[in-house]
C-alpha cells in the first residue's frame, strides 16, 4: 500500500511515518505483520478509552442499525446528539448549557471565533504566541507560530498576540477586545500549565472590558488531566469552551459550548449564522455519548493522576531534562531535538508508539489512553529507558 499511500493519498510532511495498521484494540496498534505497538498516544488524544472499547463500538453498531445522516445540523431532533449535549451540561458549570456539535476541533474554533464577534460586536481577538488552534483560515489566524502561517497570509485581520502566562501583556484586553483565545494547557508549545493564577487573572481583565473567554480544551478536556475539563483545575470558567479529540471516543467531533442566550445569536439576525451539514452525526454521537458516560462513571479520572505518577516515578534518567504536564498530557524534554527525535523513532521500531509535538523540537508526546494499565506503562517506560540508554551510551562515545 505504501507506492499508493504516498502518491494518492494527500499528505502533511514529507516523511511520514507509514506503518500500515491491520487492526487496533485497547492499547495496541499492530501492522500488518500483525506486529503488536503499545501506544503511548492515543491518536494525539483523541482515544481516551483506547482502541476499540466495546460500549463505544456497541453504541456505533446500535445506531448505524437505526439511521445515518438524516438532515443538516439542527432541524431534526435525533436522539444521540440531543442526549449527548444534555449529558455535557450536566457536567458543566450552568453558564455553559448550550453545545454546537462540529466536525472537528479547528471547525468548533471558527465557530466560537464567530460567536464572540457576534456577541460583543467587536473584531480584536487576542491569542497567545506559540499556540495552536487547528489549521483552518480562522484557526490559523490564532495560531502563534509564524513559520506555519506565512505562506497563507492575509488571514484574519485585527488578530493580536500575548505571551502565555506573562502578566504584564493583560493590559493588551481592551474595550476594544471581542475575545481572548487561549488553551487552558498550551500543547504544542510543550504542554505548559498556566502558573500563579494566570486564567483567573485573564478572566477578570476580560470580565473588566467586556472581552470573551475562549478556553481551548481539545487536547486537555475529557478526563485526560485527571479532571473532567483541564479548567477545573485553575478555578477559571470560560464564556465560550471548545472541545474535540477525546469526546468522540475514536471518531471524528469538535464542539463549543456557551450559554443559552449567547448560542441563540447564531439563530437568527443572519439566521445560519454558523452552519454544517454533518455535525452532531447521529452516529459519532452516539459514539461520543458512550465515550462522556464511561470516563464520567467509572474511576477513569481519579486512576489518571496514580497513573501519572507512575510516569513520573519510572521516567528518570540523564538525557529526560523535564516532564511537563499533568495527568496522562505529559511531555517529555530532551537535551535537544536530534535525541528527540531518534528517541520517537526507535521506540517504534521497538514496538511502542512515542509523537512529537508541534512547535517544541525537544518534547516527546506522551498521551496514552486513559485505560492503560499500570502494567502497560512499566512495559512502555522500559523500552523508552532501553532507548535513552542507547542514545546516553552512543553520546559519550563519540566525545
Amino acid at each position: 500500500m505504501k507506492p499508493h499511500f504516498l502518491n494518492h493519498q494527500a499528505q502533511t510532511t514529507p516523511h511520514p511515518l507509514a506503518m500500515e495498521i491491520s487492526h487496533a484494540e485497547g492499547s495496541y496498534i499492530y501492522d500488518i505483520n500483525n506486529k503488536p505497538y503499545l501506544d503511548f498516544v492515543a491518536g494525539v488524544s483523541a482515544c481516551p478509552l483506547g482502541h476499540r472499547h466495546p460500549k463505544v463500538v456497541e453504541a456505533i453498531k446500535k445506531q448505524v442499525d437505526k439511521y445515518l445522516h438524516v438532515m443538516v445540523y439542527g432541524e431534526y431532533i435525533q436522539k444521540p446528539a440531543v442526549e449527548l449535549t444534555t449529558l455535557l451540561a450536566k457536567h458543566l458549570p450552568s453558564s455553559l448549557q448550550s453545545t454546537y456539535l462540529t466536525n472537528s476541533g479547528t471547525e468548533a474554533i471558527e465557530g466560537a471565533l464567530k460567536l464572540a464577534k457576534r456577541t460583543t460586536g467587536r473584531s480584536e481577538i487576542i491569542a497567545a504566541n506559540k499556540a495552536y488552534h487547528g489549521n483552518t483560515m480562522g484557526a490559523m489566524s490564532v495560531m502563534g507560530f509564524e513559520e506555519r502561517k506565512q505562506a497563507f497570509r492575509p488571514l484574519l485581520p485585527d488578530v493580536k498576540f500575548i505571551d502565555f502566562n506573562n502578566e504584564d501583556h493583560l493590559n493588551n484586553i481592551t474595550n476594544k477586545t471581542a475575545c481572548v483565545i487561549l488553551e487552558t494547557i498550551q500543547g504544542g508549545a510543550g504542554f505548559i500549565e498556566p502558573k500563579n493564577g494566570y486564567l483567573e487573572k485573564v478572566r477578570k481583565q476580560c470580565d473588566l472590558v467586556g472581552a470573551l473567554l475562549i478556553l481551548d480544551e481539545i487536547q486537555p478536556g475529557f478526563g485526560r488531566t485527571g479532571k473532567l475539563f483541564g479548567f477545573q483545575h485553575y478555578n477559571c470558567i470560560p464564556d465560550i469552551l471548545v472541545t474535540g479529540k477525546g469526546l468522540g471516543g475514536g471518531m471524528p467531533i469538535g464542539a463549543f459550548t456557551a450559554s443559552l442566550e449567547l448560542m441563540t445569536l447564531l439563530q437568527d439576525n443572519p439566521k445560519l449564522g454558523h452552519i454544517t451539514t454533518f455535525g452532531g452525526h447521529p452516529v459519532i454521537a452516539a459514539s461520543a455519548l458512550a465515550t462522556l458516560k464511561e470516563i464520567t462513571e467509572t474511576n477513569l479520572m481519579p486512576e489518571v493522576i496514580e497513573k501519572e505518577q507512575l510516569f513520573r516515578t519510572l521516567l528518570v534518567h540523564p538525557l529526560i531534562t523535564e516532564i511537563r504536564g499533568i495527568g496522562l498530557m505529559l511531555a517529555i524534554i530532551t537535551p535537544s531535538d536530534e535525541v528527540t527525535n531518534n528517541l520517537i523513532l526507535k521506540c517504534q521500531d521497538a514496538g511502542l508508539i512515542l509523537f512529537w509535538l508541534l512547535f517544541e523540537a525537544k518534547a516527546v508526546r506522551i498521551s496514552p489512553p486513559l485505560t492503560i494499565s499500570n502494567e502497560e506503562i512499566e512495559k512502555g517506560c522500559t523500552i523508552i529507558l532501553e532507548i535513552l540508554d542507547q542514545l546516553h551510551t552512543s553520546k559519550n562515545q563519540s566525545k
